[in-house]
C-alpha cells in the first residue's frame, strides 16, 4: 500500500505547476525525511524567530505567491524569448550579408550561438537544449500515461507508457515545423476547453467539507513550486525553429509576449478555482482530474489533454531529429520516409528514460532547475550581453533596442538581474529542493515504477461484501 499523502504527479501538462503552494503540497511528504545536512539544518531546522515567521507568513503568501511567481516567471521568459529572437535575426542578417542561404537548411539555437560567439558557446547551447528536449519529450509521454490511466485502470501506467511511446513516435513523419500548423490551432483549442472546464466544474462543485489551505510549511517546499513556474514560463527552447518557419520571423519578437498573455487567462483561474475547491485533498491525489466527478464532460478534457500532449511531444521531440539529422547527414533528404528512418533512434531513449523515471512531478522540478535555468534564461541573457559588448556592435545590430529600454546600460542592468535572480533562486535553491524530492522518490518507488502512485486497488470480493 503506498504512503499516505504522497508527493504528487501532474495535474496534466501544462496545468500541474501553476501555483505554487500546489506544487508544494504535492511534494510536502516526500521530503519530510530528507538528509541531515548542515545546509537542511540552517534553511529549516530549529524553533528561531526567522523560522516562525516564515511560518506565519507562508500561510499567507501561499496562494498569493504562487499568482505573483506565475506573472513574474511570465514576464521573464517573454524577455527572455525577445533575446533569443534578436540573437536570432542577428546571425541570419550576418550569414545572409555573407550569402548564406538556409533553403534546406533549420537553423537551431546552439547554431545562432555558434556563429555570434563561438564554437564553445555551440557546445554550451547544444547540450543544455538537447538535454532540456529530451526530458521535456519524457515527461509529456509520462503525462499521456497519468492521464488516460483516469479513465481506462485496466492496465497500469507503464503498460500505458509503452503504447503511448509508440503512438507519439509516429511523429518522426512530421517534417519540420511548418508541418505543425493545423496541430498548433487543435492544441490551443484543446488546453482551452480543458483549462475552462476544471474552473467552471470547480466553482459548480464548491468547497469541500472542512477543506484547509495549508500554505508552504518548508523551503524546499516553497523553492520546489517556484521551480515548476519556471519550468512552466521556459518552455521556449524551440524558439529558433519556430521563427525559421516563420514568413517574417522578425515578428516573433512579440508574439511569444501575447501568447503568455493567453496562457494567463488558463492557468490562473483554473489553478485557483481547484485549490479554492480542493485545497489540501489534492494532497491525495496524483491528478486534480481525480477529484471531479467522472462526466462526458471531464473525460472529454481528458481525452483533449491527451491529444495535446501528443502534439506537445511531437514540439519538444523535432528539434532534436534536426540535430541527429545534421550528425548523420540526413538532415538535407527530401524523403519523408528515409528521414522518418533516420529518426526512430532519437525516441528510443526518451521512451526508456519514461518508464524508468515515470516522476512525472519530480522531473518537472529537477528539470526546471538544473536545464530551463541555463537553456532558457541564463544562456540567452548572457549571449546577449556578449555578442552586444562592443560598441561598434551595438552601432551595427540588425534590431534596435525596444521602446521601454533607453539605453543599452539599462539594458545590460535587466540582463545582469535575469542571470543573477536565475542562477540563485532558480538553479541554487531551486536545484537543491527539486534534487532533495527527486532522490526520496527513487528511495521510496525505485526505478521502472509499475504504476506510480496508483491508488491500491480493492480486490473484486471486498467490493461484493461491501455492497451485501
Amino acid at each position: 500500500m503506498l504512503p499516505q499523502k504522497q508527493g504528487e504527479e501532474t495535474m496534466m501538462s501544462n496545468l500541474n505547476e501553476t501555483t505554487i503552494e500546489r506544487g508544494e503540497e504535492r511534494e510536502e511528504e516526500n521530503v519530510g525525511g530528507g538528509s541531515h545536512s548542515s545546509l537542511k539544518s540552517i534553511l529549516w531546522h530549529g524553533g528561531s524567530a526567522y523560522d516562525a515567521w516564515f511560518s506565519c507568513a507562508s500561510n499567507q503568501l501561499g496562494m498569493l505567491s504562487g499568482i505573483i511567481f506565475q506573472v513574474f516567471y511570465g514576464i521573464m521568459g517573454s524577455w527572455t524569448a525577445y533575446l533569443i529572437s534578436i540573437l536570432y535575426i542577428e546571425y541570419r542578417t550576418r550569414k545572409e550579408k555573407e550569402s548564406v542561404s538556409f533553403k534546406n537548411h533549420v537553423i537551431q539555437w546552439f547554431e545562432v550561438l555558434e556563429g555570434l560567439l563561438g564554437p564553445y558557446w555551440k557546445a554550451i547551447g547544444l547540450a543544455f537544449n538537447c538535454t532540456f528536449l529530451l526530458f521535456g519529450s519524457v515527461i509529456q509521454l509520462i503525462a499521456c500515461a497519468s492521464n488516460i490511466y483516469l479513465i481506462n485502470d485496466h492496465l497500469d501506467k507503464r503498460t500505458w507508457t509503452y503504447i503511448f511511446g509508440a503512438c507519439c513516435a509516429t511523429t518522426v513523419f512530421v517534417p519540420s515545423f511548418h508541418n505543425y500548423r493545423i496541430w498548433s490551432f487543435l492544441g490551443l483549442g484543446m488546453t482551452t476547453y480543458t483549462a475552462w472546464y476544471m474552473t467552471i466544474a470547480a466553482i459548480a462543485h464548491g468547497q469541500v467539507e472542512n477543506v484547509t489551505h495549508t500554505g508552504p510549511k518548508k523551503l524546499v517546499l516553497y523553492f520546489t513550486g517556484a521551480t515548476n513556474i519556471l519550468y512552466t514560463f521556459g518552455g521556449h527552447a524551440v524558439t529558433v525553429e519556430i521563427m525559421h518557419a516563420m514568413w517574417k520571423p522578425q515578428k516573433f519578437k512579440y508574439i511569444y509576449l501575447y501568447a503568455t498573455l493567453y496562457v494567463f487567462t488558463l492557468t490562473l483561474p483554473s489553478a485557483v478555482a481547484v485549490y479554492w475547491a480542493f485545497g489540501d485533498k489534492l494532497l491525495d491525489h496524483s491528478n486534480a482530474f481525480s477529484l471531479l466527478p467522472r462526466s462526458g464532460w471531464r473525460d472529454a478534457g481528458v481525452i483533449l489533454m491527451l491529444i495535446h500532449q501528443f502534439i506537445t511531444f511531437g514540439f519538444a521531440c523535432t528539434p532534436l531529429y534536426f540535430v541527429w539529422e545534421k550528425v548523420i547527414g540526413m538532415h538535407d533528404t527530401k524523403s519523408i520516409c528515409l528521414r522518418a528512418l533516420a529518426r526512430l533512434p532519437v525516441v528510443i531513449p526518451i521512451w526508456f528514460l519514461a518508464i524508468i523515471f515515470p516522476f512525472f512531478g519530480p522531473i518537472n522540478s529537477a528539470v526546471g532547475a538544473l536545464l530551463v535555468s541555463f537553456t532558457v534564461y541564463v544562456i540567452p541573457a548572457c549571449a546577449h550581453m556578449l555578442t552586444y559588448k562592443s560598441a561598434s556592435a551595438r552601432q551595427n545590430a540588425a534590431e534596435k533596442l525596444p521602446f521601454f529600454i533607453p539605453n543599452w546600460t539599462a539594458m545590460y542592468v535587466v540582463n545582469a538581474f535575469v542571470v543573477v535572480w536565475v542562477l540563485v533562486v532558480g538553479f541554487g535553491f531551486g536545484g537543491w529542493a527539486s534534487m532533495t524530492n527527486f532522490i526520496k522518490q527513487v528511495d521510496t518507488f525505485g526505478l521502472f515504477a509499475k504504476c506510480y502512485q496508483c491508488p491500491p486497488k480493492v480486490p473484486a470480493s471486498n467490493n461484493t461484501m461491501l455492497h451485501h
